[in-house]
């Protein structure tokens, strides 16, 4: 079972993730731009900052410097998103 603290977070986070669904559905490019975005930077030190930094200059995603639970889980999609993109090729 999880404290009320856990509960508060999770619900935080889902929160978080249906404002960004919603983004994405209204707006189809930022899923393409945030790809290229993260294509672009994935080889360098601190990439995760780079991408985030980019994909909220670049979008209506906005990325904070303290990143949620949230955003980490937008940037880990990504990474896996291009992992699986490597293993086709």
């Amino acid at each position: 079972m999880s404290t009320p603290i856990e509960s508060r977070r999770q619900a935080k986070v889902i929160d978080e993730l249906r404002v960004f669904i919603k983004k994405v559905l209204s707006d189809p490019t930022i899923a393409v731009k945030s790809i290229d975005i993260a294509r672009k930077y994935r080889s360098q030190p601190d990439s995760d900052e780079l991408i985030a930094r980019e994909i909220s200059a670049n979008t209506t995603i906005r990325i904070p410097e303290k990143w949620s639970d949230a955003d980490r889980m937008f940037l880990e999609i990504i990474d896996e998103v291009l992992d699986d993109e490597e293993a086709l090729y």
